[in-house]
């Protein structure tokens, strides 16, 4: 498991029967998480400090119960990086901290490539970006970014959170399905150091495609292998579907790669806790290349 274990601005104080106490800056939130499967040692609810709750509903979704006034959004930072935080529909706040591992490593490669070849530019293509973290990690280590998303809202905020960070170039802003972009591209001959991906578990494409991770997953990979320059120097996924667990996506990876010299590398994602455990998080898979 890598553990994101560097925040300053960010923690999980307790957890317990499927819900996880967060601070955020100043803000304390109390959220449901699907992997906290165990018993609480207090009363979560009872926690005088709490900001807002989300609450579910029983016929689907939820809504956010603010106890205390609280800023629409606020910002958090992560090193030299800072991120906007907003609570949204689907229990959200915009931002996913157990990635912070992966901003990491991501920009250790990044950064080690620009030494060797300080002439050549580190081209990233970050598919499904979202709120842009990867995007703006990448970026801040030197890295020319094109972000894709389908969502014209996240899109934006991907942008804010990176002149935030002081990145006022280096990103390449694409509203866009990530497939019919990537399909592009290949057409058009453009080449790729790194791919970064965090697929849904389902979706729609904009003429009604289904999407289905499990389904899809690994000829979508196969595909994005294509967009890989002579020498790439890495491919992340990212997944929140539970039933694809590290080593599948670590197979995928070998399998759809076959042609290049990879090592590949899968992995658990986690957040410490005050009560001393680790909170799963996700899973990834990495592959670099030699």
């Amino acid at each position: 498991m890598k553990v994101a274990d560097k925040w300053k601005d960010y923690k999980i104080i307790a957890t317990g029967d499927g819900m996880k106490l967060e601070r955020w800056g100043d803000v304390v939130l109390l959220r449901p998480d699907p992997q906290v499967i165990w018993r609480p040692s207090r009363d979560l609810y009872a926690c005088k400090d709490i900001s807002a709750v989300y609450r579910r509903s029983a016929k689907g979704g939820g809504s956010w119960e603010y106890r205390r006034p609280i800023p629409d959004e606020w910002t958090v930072s992560y090193g030299d990086l800072n991120f906007i935080v907003k609570p949204m529909g689907f229990k959200h706040t915009g931002l996913f901290p157990e990635q912070a591992a992966n901003w990491d490593s991501m920009r250790a490669l990044i950064e080690g490539r620009r030494a060797e070849n300080p002439g050549s530019p580190v081209k990233v293509l970050n598919l499904f970006a979202y709120t842009g973290g990867a995007s703006v990690a990448c970026a801040k280590s030197g890295a020319q970014v094109t972000h894709v998303d389908a969502a014209k809202g996240m899109v934006e905020r991907a942008g804010r959170n990176a002149r935030l960070s002081g990145i006022e170039s280096g990103i390449r802003y694409i509203i866009d399905d990530c497939f019919k972009f990537v399909k592009k591209e290949i057409r058009r001959g453009n080449r790729y150091d790194a791919v970064i991906m965090d697929p849904p578990s389902y979706g729609r494409g904009p003429n009604g495609e289904m999407w289905k991770i499990e389904d899809d997953i690994f000829d979508f990979v196969t595909t994005c292998a294509q967009v890989l320059c002579e020498k790439p120097l890495f491919f992340l996924i990212n997944s929140y579907t539970t039933g694809l667990q590290p080593t599948v996506i670590k197979n995928i990876l070998t399998l759809a790669l076959k042609d290049f010299k990879a090592e590949t590398s899968s992995y658990e994602l986690g957040l410490p806790t005050d009560e001393g455990i680790c909170l799963p998080c996700g899973a990834s898979g990495l592959a670099t290349f030699g």
